[in-house]
């Protein structure tokens, strides 16, 4: 089987044009004494709005790894496929996140819904788990509960697993299974069921992204109680290495923190609890490359900057219709947005102020970060044009992407002490 390692980071790259620079990240993380994997990952939905194809993903990657002569694995992700949209992705991509969020709550056949509760008498009554003080207290009427609200959505993604399988080969890809974008975070309890279902399914999970309390807004820190999460993230992965044992899932199974990118408040809370576990983690960084494309175009001074403002311009004008898809991982006030006329006349210093996210700056905007980090489809209208400047500001780009992935995501996360 295809084996994810225990550190890896998700980077999103809408144009496709910073793989080098996000790479140079990763280069650093070694040369610092960690090996980060990276993994590129575009959704389905990103392809159709910038007019893409999963090839061209794989090409920046190839591309980037042979010109920095990367020696570790690296990976394509098929991201938040269904089996509505896996088959694009079939040929390009060896990591498969399998996105069954919105089969939550559509309910299973009694029958087999009766049958996984036969199957795992083990789930119920006071069950103790290794790394967490209190033993769970389920009934049989608890995990039949559990199991009618989530088995639906464990055998869909089943399906698609199979689907891949047979077109792939099963020992040639990664799978992920995501439950994320749900209105209602899973318990490490309701987890530790999914994973019960998953392992029935046969699904050989490397990674799982369930939904955490608290608001993981795009581009954003962490809103939400610290302490509550931390407590529920090391339960988690208690119950992942717990699980790994009792149903003969892959050992190095390990949590998917999406939407994880400048979730800055939590990242000393996960490193302390992954040294505590010796656990792996995927931490999906997404969108915040194109947002550093923005901030080089701006630093960049000139036709940069005026482009940069253009797509802000644009994106104000269009805020309802790029929010929309968006509306369960963001919060903006709308209130709060300068108006168009008012960014015109930023400079370059005013505009990545704004939008950089350095919370101690006082110009720093979260609510543009927000409709920005939304609003890609506005440069992908552009075409050549937005595409011919990222290569005239290649310098000033290239240098915000990777000081953003190295500074602010993996040394908080995977060096600091």
């Amino acid at each position: 089987m295809l084996t994810l390692e225990k550190f890896s980071i998700g980077v999103g790259d809408r144009f496709a044009h910073q793989a080098k620079a996000q790479l140079t990240a990763c280069v650093m993380a070694s040369r610092s004494g960690v090996t980060v994997i990276p993994v590129w990952n575009k959704s389905n939905r990103e392809h159709l709005i910038v007019g893409s194809e999963p090839g061209s993903v794989k090409a920046a990657a190839v591309a980037a790894v042979r010109e920095l002569g990367w020696k570790h694995p690296y990976h394509v992700d098929a991201d938040h496929i269904n089996l509505g949209t896996v088959d694009r992705f079939i040929e390009a991509s060896d990591f498969y996140t399998l996105d069954v969020a919105s089969a939550i709550g559509q309910p299973a056949p009694a029958a087999d819904v009766e049958a996984f509760v036969g199957r795992h008498p083990e789930l119920i009554g006071r069950l103790s788990v290794p790394g967490i003080a209190e033993p769970f207290a389920t009934t049989r009427q608890s995990v039949e509960a559990v199991a009618a609200k989530y088995l639906f959505a464990v055998q869909e993604a089943g399906r698609i697993y199979r689907h891949v399988a047979e077109r792939k080969g099963a020992d040639h890809f990664v799978t992920e299974v995501s439950m994320d974008e749900t209105d209602s975070p899973q318990t490490p309890p309701e987890l530790l069921i999914i994973l019960a279902a998953i392992a029935d399914e046969k699904i050989p999970i490397q990674t799982i992204a369930p939904k955490f309390t608290g608001r993981f807004n795009k581009g954003v820190d962490y809103v939400g109680d610290l302490a509550q999460f931390a407590k529920e993230f090391n339960d988690d992965l208690a119950v992942i290495a717990y699980a790994t044992g009792q149903y003969q899932l892959p050992r190095n199974l390990k949590l998917s923190v999406h939407s994880g990118s400048d979730k800055f408040s939590i990242y000393p809370l996960m490193r302390r609890a992954l040294r505590k576990f010796n656990a792996g983690v995927h931490l999906k960084t997404a969108g915040t490359t194109w947002l550093e494309e923005l901030i080089g175009l701006a630093e960049a001074g000139g036709d940069g900057l005026k482009l940069a403002k253009e797509v802000y311009t644009e994106a104000f004008a269009h805020r309802d219709e790029l929010c929309e898809p968006y509306a369960a991982v963001i919060d903006i006030h709308y209130d709060r947005l300068p108006s168009p006329a008012d960014v015109q006349g930023w400079t370059s210093q005013q505009y990545t102020s704004a939008l950089r996210h350095d919370r101690s700056n006082p110009g720093f905007n979260p609510d543009v970060r927000q409709l920005l980090h939304v609003g890609y489809k506005v440069a992908s209208k552009m075409g050549a044009r937005y595409l011919n400047m990222l290569e005239q500001c290649e310098e000033s780009i290239s240098r915000n992407v990777t000081e953003n992935l190295f500074e602010r995501h993996i040394r908080p996360l995977f060096l600091e002490k």
